[in-house]
């Protein structure tokens, strides 16, 4: 009889796991890891979607709970803030997404909880709008919105306090937003510079604040380790890159990956604030593809 490569793999000592569903199933298959912070009265819990690289976070202080950049099914949330005895209260999104679909409107319409977006146009539905100085209180917590175009015009960074700020794509823990997405090369640039001018706000922050970025580009273990980098190590290679604003473009738009797959459907689904009545797994196959590096 012959051997499957499960078989193979497993006389020779690996653990090997089959996922019903095979790879429709790896791209919303996902694992949790909690990140460590200085404040032990606040937890936050990175949710990572393991094929696909989505990081979405449920913020956790005094028995109420935020999600930021909600990407998995409501369930995930809603399980996860239970199981540390808290209420979903505020859904808030950094940016409007392009390589996966929200699920913040209807996360925050199933739980009855109060829905943040930056403040923009581009969407069709009701929401509080998010202006930069900000606050979000979740808790005793404080979120602190930063304006940090680039990526998106209306891109928004939070801030806790001298603890982690949540990036979504303006930077990453190994590359930065691109900023060409709905964009002409002309727009591109003038995307780049203000990317530029964020990343320069985002640096002086502090040396031990801890970034937490919305996507990382590998696919992630299930090994309860944070995707997550301090602005200390962030700046060893960053700080390479930031020379001079024309400089900084220019390495930004000559290194542009490919266009993320159907990113034009789930744009505009996302600004509707729908889902589609069809396998999401299908439009949101491939890599997310919004990090430069």
């Amino acid at each position: 009889m012959s051997l499957t490569a499960a078989d193979f793999l497993t006389e020779r000592g690996f653990d090997v796991r089959s996922l019903t569903g095979g790879m429709k199933a790896w791209s919303l298959a996902w694992n949790t890891a909690r990140v460590p912070i200085k404040d032990d009265q606040i937890t936050i819990i990175q949710v990572r979607r393991t094929g696909k690289g989505c990081l979405s976070y449920v913020l956790i202080c005094d028995g109420d709970a935020a999600v930021i950049d909600a990407s998995l099914p409501l369930g995930v949330y809603e399980d996860i803030a239970r199981s540390h005895g808290a209420r979903i209260r505020r859904v808030i999104e950094t940016h409007i997404h392009a390589d996966h679909l929200s699920r913040a409107r209807q996360l925050a319409d199933r739980v009855g909880a109060q829905l943040l977006l930056p403040q923009q146009e581009r969407v069709a539905f009701p929401f509080t709008a998010v202006q930069d100085g900000d606050e979000i209180a979740v808790g005793s917590a404080r979120l602190l919105a930063r304006h940090t175009p680039g990526h998106t015009v209306e891109s928004m960074s939070y801030v806790l306090t001298d603890n982690a700020v949540f990036t979504g794509d303006t930077l990453f823990t190994n590359g930065v937003g691109r900023p060409d997405l709905h964009a002409d090369a002309a727009g591109a640039r003038d995307r780049a510079r203000a990317l530029f001018q964020s990343l320069q706000a985002i640096r002086t922050l502090g040396s031990e604040v801890v970034v937490l970025p919305a996507h990382t580009s590998e696919p992630i273990a299930f090994d309860g380790r944070p995707v997550m980098s301090r602005l200390s190590a962030i700046d060893k290679w960053l700080g390479d890159w930031m020379g001079s604003e024309a400089s900084f473009v220019d390495r930004v738009v000559t290194r542009l990956p490919e266009t993320p797959p159907n990113f034009g459907r789930i744009v505009e689904l996302n600004e509707r604030g729908e889902m589609p009545d069809v396998d999401v797994t299908e439009l949101e196959a491939g890599a997310n593809r919004c990090a430069v590096s």
